[in-house]
């Protein structure tokens, strides 16, 4: 489950912010359900996860807030309604180990990134994340800028 390599196909969308709000304790990649005019409207590179997140509803994993534009070219009875909540794709077992996580409490599900694998099926990368208080966010923002400049003082002592 604590998979930390990057998304191998095309990225789409990334939550950028969510390294900032939140202590990434384990990652995990899913399946997500789509239909014909949503992939379309991905494989065009247009979607927004930053104010997304994901919640276990009964037996299943729901994605809430994820922004998935019109597709133009499709007939407007064909479209699909832009922020409608959708069902991510997880084995049983999956599904309740992150339910018992998620019920100690402090715990969320949040979207790191939606890409297509290098099959071209719709991919999210899920973080089972607690979220960070202001002093953590800035310990985190003076650990960055130490390295930053440690690795400027390496280069020029050359």
């Amino acid at each position: 489950m604590a998979d930390l390599k990057e998304p191998a196909g095309r990225l789409v969308a990334q939550n950028r912010k969510a390294r900032h709000n939140y202590l990434i304790e384990e990652t995990l990649e899913v399946g997500i359900m789509l239909t014909g005019t949503e992939v379309k409207s991905l494989r065009g590179g247009r979607a927004n996860i930053a104010e997304s997140y994901a919640h276990i509803a009964g037996d299943e994993v729901i994605l809430v807030n994820v922004y998935i534009p019109e597709y133009p070219p499709a007939h407007s009875s064909q479209q699909h309604d832009t922020r409608r909540p959708r069902k991510l794709l997880l084995h049983r077992r999956e599904i309740d180990s992150l339910a018992g996580q998620l019920k100690q409490g402090g715990m969320t599900l949040v979207p790191l990134t939606l890409y297509f694998n290098p099959r071209g099926i719709a991919k999210v990368r899920l973080g089972l994340a607690r979220g960070k208080s202001k002093v953590d966010k800035r310990e985190s923002e003076k650990a960055r800028d130490w390295k930053r400049q440690k690795e400027r003082l390496m280069r020029e002592k050359g």
